[in-house]
């Protein structure tokens, strides 16, 4: 009895200094805000990843004053060193509007050994028609900048350059509009800035519609679910998909 009693015991302090009790290496969320928008704009995303037991970096980057190479060079790799030096093991990235393409460009020309999943929300991945159409007007550039300029549709546009993407990728568009002006501009089903199409790319994971506008599809809670869910699972709640075309 006594060599059972000594047997189990030895058994449980093993056990326990083999890892009962330690918390698992923490998975780093980066959150990157769209054109034009700070982080606050991405606060209540921030809440509900932090909940589900994400460790989160909320960016706040000078969107309106570089180019799309500048952000992706600076502002990324500022974010990675601070994820690593907390320990991360995995890296995803959450982004609005413009921060998919930053978050593009930079997985384009820079491998990340700890990268995760990655969802984007209303990316204009094929570029957004307000750019080709308003582009170069003065208050399109004062209020969008260098960057904003560079989001056509054109093949010569940053967004089509970039090509397929060779990452976990989940992708939410919305298709409700709060600027019936703009929407005018844009073929299709549109969110107000980018059309459900062009929020596309080849190699993407998964894909879904939502009824959300492009300004406040981040705070949306279906949006938020259903990040939250990709970044887990790599694949989103089909019962509100609209699967790719073309």
């Amino acid at each position: 009895m006594m060599r059972q009693v000594v047997t189990i015991i030895i058994f449980i302090m093993l056990f326990i200094g083999e890892g009962f009790g330690e918390t698992a290496p923490p998975e780093y969320v980066v959150l990157l805000h769209g054109l034009a928008r700070s982080k606050s704009s991405m606060a209540k995303l921030e809440s509900h990843l932090s909940d589900k037991g994400y460790s989160v970096l909320n960016i706040a980057y000078p969107s309106r004053s570089k180019t799309i190479e500048e952000l992706a060079g600076e502002v990324i790799p500022k974010a990675i060193e601070r994820c690593r030096n907390n320990g991360a093991k995995k890296i995803h990235f959450v982004t609005h509007s413009m921060g998919g393409i930053v978050v593009r460009y930079y997985l384009k020309h820079y491998a990340l050994p700890e990268l995760g999943r990655v969802v984007m929300l209303s990316p204009p991945n094929m570029g957004s028609e307000v750019v080709d159409k308003l582009g170069q007007t003065f208050i399109f550039k004062w209020i969008n900048g260098p960057a904003g300029q560079q989001l056509g549709t054109g093949n010569d546009n940053l967004p089509k350059k970039l090509g397929a993407v060779n990452f976990d990728l989940g992708i939410i568009a919305g298709d409700r509009s709060i600027d019936p002006f703009l929407s005018l501009i844009i073929p299709g089903t549109d969110d107000g800035k980018v059309s459900v199409n062009n929020a596309k790319v080849e190699g993407m994971r998964d894909y879904i519609v939502i009824h959300a506008t492009h300004p406040f599809i981040m705070k949306n809670r279906q949006a938020i679910e259903q990040a939250i869910h990709f970044l887990k699972f790599g694949k989103f709640r089909k019962s509100v998909s609209i699967e790719p075309s073309g």
